[in-house]
């Protein structure tokens, strides 16, 4: 019979075992001994439809094909502008990923489209071994983030901020009611009231040092509700 040992969000240290049977599939941070799942890294544990995964607490974000992420335009090229989106490598994004548009290069300012200091809703499509990033803009969802500003959060806390099928961020856009976009490299567009704003900033901070306990949906909302009563 099949057995999760560890719940859902909890830390797990190298070597831990999170897992009993042949019903879960290892992923990321994880690896299969016999029919027991055993945790790779330290970090967070995260199951999806019996799919395991260990996000590590700490370390850089690590793009993958897939991902939804919130970029900040650096620097503008050619045919190119170079984005941050919280990893090590260097990043572009061409105007053909871009701009549904045809685009004349030779005549064309492209800093119309973004400007630097823009925020962006990106996707990630690929990711080379010799770490070469694609992003595109051309996916629902990926559009340039007006106004409000940006908060980080680690990467792996992420899930936390999110929480069961969306219950943490949607009851943080409740209560400020603020305009947020979570990005899964740990950027963060918010707008709205500068006090929204403020409480949304004070729910990541608090969520980015307890997310490793339990109750902190509950210890948020308090937070927000205690906060606007005063």
């Amino acid at each position: 019979m099949s057995e999760l040992l560890i719940e859902e969000k909890n830390i797990v240290i190298p070597g831990e075992e999170i897992a009993k049977g042949m019903d879960f599939l290892p992923s990321t941070g994880t690896f299969r001994e016999g029919e027991s799942i055993f945790s790779k890294n330290l970090g967070l544990l995260e199951v999806r439809k019996h799919v395991i995964k260990v996000i590590p607490l700490k370390g850089n974000y690590m793009p993958k094909g897939g991902d939804d992420v919130v970029g900040i335009v650096r620097d503008i090229g050619f045919s190119t502008w170079s984005i941050d989106i919280g990893c090590p490598y260097h990043i572009n994004l061409t105007v053909s990923d871009a701009v549904k548009e045809y685009v004349d290069l030779s005549k064309a300012d492209i800093s119309k489209y973004f400007d630097i200091g823009d925020i962006i809703s990106v996707k990630v499509t690929n990711v080379t071994k010799s770490k070469m990033i694609s992003l595109t803009m051309k996916s629902y969802g990926a559009r340039k983030l007006e106004g409000g500003r940006l908060l980080k959060i680690s990467y792996s806390k992420v899930p936390r901020l999110i929480g069961k099928k969306g219950s943490m961020i949607g009851m943080i856009k409740e209560k400020t009611n603020c305009r947020i976009h979570v990005g899964q490299n740990g950027y963060i567009w918010i707008n709205g009231p500068a006090e929204g704003q403020s409480l949304v900033e004070r729910a990541v901070d608090m969520i980015e040092a307890q997310a490793h306990t339990s109750g902190l949906t509950d210890r948020v909302k308090e937070m927000l509700e205690g906060v606007k009563n005063d």
